[in-house]
């Protein structure tokens, strides 16, 4: 059998997720919200999901770039391969530096650094939209000359590093302080600290960081998150408030070269008034939200499901064809959409039940195109909204605790 065994991290990250929460709790240092950590894996499985649709782009732009452009022709050997380790990270510190100071790229990253928490979890908050953003900063080595199997190869450790340093378990290392970006320097990064913004921008090597005076030691205890709160569980809003937020300040700004100044200059351009008056439209918030055990237990049931799901997804990625793994893709979308929308206690999230329902279907139909398929699923469908009101206030309690009118 053709197995995809990265579909192994799905697991892998999982036991170290796992460990750490065991380390944490028997020193007695609570490193884990429920809500935060649901939301970080939320993003995270998303972008791994997607990623099975873009992997084969990215490395189809590598390909077409080295054969079409490539300044020298290198042939891999043990100091190319750390040349190329090198090259990587220096590329990484000016994306991410660059992710925090123009507007348009942050709309990409602001993400990573949504969470008010620090933990291996938090490194899962990776989007399809900064995978993106970094293709275009590495698309340099193919045109160098590095051929894209090493680039390839090179990019997977490269990104395999930066999840064991997303934690608050490891304290100082001694002399590896000075030369790679460990879980200290990397927890200064994450924090809203005055002292500690946009500071330790390294992936792997902390030199970059000393090179452009961008470095900063850890010394008082790091605050997490944004420095203003995005104080939401929404599985869409985390990823699109900041862009909502650029295009609102564009269009409120007059004069084209001011506009500009928005999308291509700092975050700081971004008119601080458009959060709260686009929360106003587009999220709502629920004043009267109570967690509840049994809001608890659903949420991690549908994100147990979804896990398994994404692994044997990606596992048997090879045998599955398109039009399911399309319907398994928005099956995961949905239930991602979902999680947020009930730890937002949303009185729609029912109504993503319907939708879930149909994209179900719709995989069993393609497997087994029998027309009592769609009858018997029509015939469920239509019971359903039949006895709605009945079933919304059953599967309000069910998922709440208590009924919603």
């Amino acid at each position: 059998m053709h197995l995809n065994f990265l579909a192994l991290a799905v697991p892998f990250f999982l036991t170290f997720i796992g460990l750490e929460y065991l380390v944490a709790k028997k020193n007695g240092k609570r490193y884990f919200r429920f809500n935060d950590s649901i939301a970080n894996l939320s993003v995270g499985i998303a972008e791994r999901l997607l990623d099975t649709f873009t992997v084969g782009v990215f490395y189809f732009v590598y390909d077409y770039l080295y054969r079409h452009f490539a300044v020298f022709d290198i042939k891999a050997s043990v100091l190319l391969w750390v040349a190329l380790l090198i090259c990587t990270d220096f590329i990484w510190y000016w994306y991410h530096r660059l992710a925090h100071e123009v507007t348009l790229f942050w709309c990409a990253h602001v993400v990573h650094h949504q969470s008010e928490e620090f933990n291996y979890t938090v490194s899962a908050r990776i989007t399809v939209f900064q995978a993106f953003v970094r293709t275009g900063f590495w698309a340099i080595l193919p045109v160098i000359g590095f051929p894209p199997a090493m680039i390839t190869s090179v990019l997977l450790v490269h990104g395999l590093y930066p999840f064991f340093i997303h934690t608050r378990t490891i304290g100082k290392l001694g002399i590896l302080e000075y030369i790679l970006v460990t879980p200290s320097h990397h927890r200064v990064h994450h924090a809203s600290n005055p002292k500690y913004l946009d500071k330790n921008y390294g992936d792997v090597f902390i030199i970059w960081d000393k090179l452009f005076g961008t470095f900063q030691k850890e010394e008082e205890e790091p605050v997490y998150g944004l420095t203003k709160s995005l104080e939401s569980n929404s599985f869409l809003w985390q990823h699109f408030h900041f862009i909502l937020e650029m295009i609102y300040s564009v269009r409120k700004t007059k004069g084209w070269r001011n506009k500009l100044r928005v999308v291509f200059g700092k975050p700081d351009h971004v008119d601080p008034a458009a959060r709260v008056v686009l929360e106003e439209t587009f999220l709502l918030r629920n004043s009267s939200i109570t967690e509840t055990p049994k809001l608890n237990n659903y949420v991690v049931w549908q994100m147990a499901a979804t896990l398994t799901l994404l692994f044997i997804f990606l596992l048997l990625e090879h045998y599955v064809p398109v039009f399911v793994q399309v319907c398994a893709t928005f099956l995961i979308l949905l239930t991602l959409i979902n999680c947020g929308a009930i730890m937002e206690q949303k009185r729609w999230v029912f109504y993503l039940e319907y939708a879930r329902y149909t994209v179900l279907c719709l995989a069993i139909y393609y497997y087994w195109p029998h027309p009592l398929v769609p009858f018997v699923a029509a015939l469920i469908i239509t019971t359903a909204i039949y006895f709605q009101s009945r079933l919304k206030e059953e599967y309000f309690r069910l998922v709440y605790g208590y009924t919603r009118t």
